[in-house]
């Protein structure tokens, strides 16, 4: 399984916080090694398909502000995983 970043998600990065990159990072590297199946188990990511105008996006938690949004998608064979956009979520 592959993960890519949008331009969109590269640029975000560059205004949050190191922990909040590192999170993403430690997420993607999860995703790469155990699958996606296996990593949405994970509690603490509270993954969750996205409603309204995202439908068809899932989201993670990075940490209690901020979040991930991604789309996944078929590639060939494999699967292929877009983080579009990281920000800070709105409660």
């Amino acid at each position: 399984m592959r993960v890519l970043l949008s331009r969109r998600a590269i640029k975000n990065l560059k205004k949050v916080p190191r922990e909040i990159q590192e999170s993403l990072a430690f997420w993607i590297a999860q995703v790469e090694f155990e699958g996606m199946i296996n990593v949405r188990k994970v509690s603490g990511y509270h993954d969750e398909p996205l409603k309204g105008a995202r439908k068809g996006e899932r989201s993670i938690r990075l940490n209690r502000a901020y979040r991930a949004i991604y789309i996944q998608s078929k590639d060939g064979n494999s699967f292929l995983i877009t983080v579009i956009e990281v920000n800070k979520h709105e409660y």
